[in-house]
């Protein structure tokens, strides 16, 4: 029973809102930009990334370890566990991630094209430490997504008082206990713990005067994390760049485009925009002395 009530909530939270036509970033430069151990942020469309977006206070609902294509992973045993996962792909451009319903898995790259990305690059990464970053997280393949998860994210859509005091959240737990299952950012913060690398440790001063770094549950790590983390460098590539034009006042805002649905309530119409234009600036209040 429980199994089936999970699969169903699996479902429900899966379901995705349809893509954009047009997306935020260009997937091709991102592509390209990609290195080993850097860490992709995505803005979810689905319900379960509705929920992680308000209950993180980010756009940012998903984060994946990016671990390159097979030559890029040295260990043959390593890249041996990566083919029994995925299958023999020189070519496909490799992410490990974990997602609800299906656990820690390896994906291509490629399912993203189209969604809203952006990079966050470990500051200095060694290329030792890149590659046992991998081992960390490769290793994780198979592992199950936390199914109490699903129901403390799904908690989130409903009023407090619906559920019994004994049903609140686990979800930012403070326990780390032996984790058999895990989360996206929890498995990918696992991992660079896992070399000392730093994500939004806790610095506190020190005897002498010096200061300690404290690491953080990964537990507590969520995608936004990446993007906030001091020691991360955060890569971009809007889907219409205009360091590309002259001036970012000739990007194509006007046309004859239409809005729909929500679009409307979202965005201006060009009309409007050119009505807001025509209107002379607030003028400047005088500081001159009186006559």
């Amino acid at each position: 029973m429980f199994k089936f009530i999970a699969g169903a909530l699996t479902r429900w939270l899966n379901h995705k809102s349809p893509r954009s036509e047009y997306p935020l970033c260009d997937f091709d430069r991102i592509r390209y930009e990609l290195r080993p151990c850097d860490v992709v942020l995505v803005e979810g469309r689905s319900r379960v990334a509705g929920v992680i977006q308000l209950i993180t206070q980010s756009a940012w609902s998903h984060a994946a370890l990016y671990i390159g294509r097979l030559h890029d992973i040295e260990d043959p045993e390593l890249r041996a566990l990566v083919i029994q996962h995925y299958g023999d792909a020189p070519g496909h451009q490799l992410l490990v991630e974990s997602e609800l319903g299906l656990g820690t898995v390896v994906r291509p790259l490629h399912t993203y094209e189209g969604e809203h990305l952006r990079i966050a690059r470990p500051h200095g990464l060694s290329h030792r430490d890149a590659q046992e970053i991998m081992r960390f997280a490769i290793f994780k393949l198979g592992t199950r997504y936390d199914i109490r998860q699903i129901f403390d994210l799904a908690r989130f859509l409903f009023p407090w008082w619906i559920l019994p005091r004994r049903y609140r959240s686990t979800l930012f737990s403070q326990s780390i206990g032996t984790q058999t299952r895990t989360v996206c950012s929890t498995m990918i913060a696992e991992a660079f713990n896992f070399v000392q690398f730093p994500i939004l440790p806790l610095v506190k001063r020190a005897d002498g005067g010096g200061v300690q770094l404290f690491r953080r549950n990964p537990r507590l790590v969520v995608p936004r994390d990446f993007d906030y983390s001091p020691y991360f460098d955060i890569i971009k590539y809007p889907f219409i760049d205009y360091s590309h034009h002259a001036d970012y006042r000739l990007l194509p805002w006007h046309g004859k485009g239409v809005l729909t649905g929500t679009e409307a309530e979202l965005y201006l119409h060009p009309a409007h925009t050119e009505a807001l234009d025509a209107e002379p600036a607030p003028e400047a209040h005088s500081q001159g002395s009186g006559p």
